[in-house]
């Protein structure tokens, strides 16, 4: 048994003949490149294409063509794709003239917000000098008042201890006072002897 190919084309087109007799052939026509041959069982020739597109089938006597895919899948279909026109608007990119001016006032803003802040800032710290200073004095105030009720009891003592010696004084002048009159009767009486 002999087996001839022609090959020719950019598509590939295959025929072959064989078998040992004659009058029997097989012609294969594929659009793909691949193309397989094989022996029938009944002694005739058989095609198949491995790439798909057409096979044709083994003939007899007379001369007979099938075709039919029987590999690889099928291309793949085409979509249809929608656009949204407002994408292809081009942008606007002018610049708003007053954007400086708004943008100009608003650091102005955060001046004189930052400002204020700080003389919130300060205010608050002056009022806290403030509070420690009261405080200072209130306590000074507290520790002199418990001070001069500590001394209280000691100067009713001195005060009650100078009242008994001013009347013991006033026993003894009253004393010296009588015997000051007793001393000067005695002169009276020296004087008149």
């Amino acid at each position: 048994m002999t087996c001839g190919s022609y090959c020719a084309g950019p598509a590939f087109s295959c025929m072959s003949a064989c078998g040992p007799r004659p009058g029997r052939c097989c012609i294969t026509a594929a659009p793909y490149r691949g193309v397989s041959c094989y022996r029938g069982l009944t002694g005739g020739f058989g095609s198949r294409s491995v790439c798909g597109g057409f096979r044709a089938g083994s003939c007899g006597r007379s001369f007979g063509y099938r075709s039919g895919g029987v590999c690889g899948p099928s291309p793949p279909c085409i979509t249809s794709v929608s656009v949204n026109e407002s994408l292809l608007t081009p942008l606007n990119l002018e610049i708003d003239p007053n954007a400086q001016y708004v943008k100009h006032e608003e650091k102005e803003q955060i001046k004189g917000l930052n400002s204020r802040f700080a003389a919130f800032i300060d205010k608050v710290r002056f009022l806290e000098q403030q509070n420690k200073l009261l405080e200072t004095k209130w306590q000074f105030y507290q520790n002199r008042k418990c001070c001069e009720s500590n001394l209280e009891p000691l100067f009713e003592g001195y005060i009650e201890t100078l009242r008994r010696e001013a009347e013991c004084v006033e026993a003894d002048s009253g004393r010296l006072a009588s015997e000051l009159n007793h001393v000067q009767e005695v002169l009276e009486g020296y004087k008149k002897k």
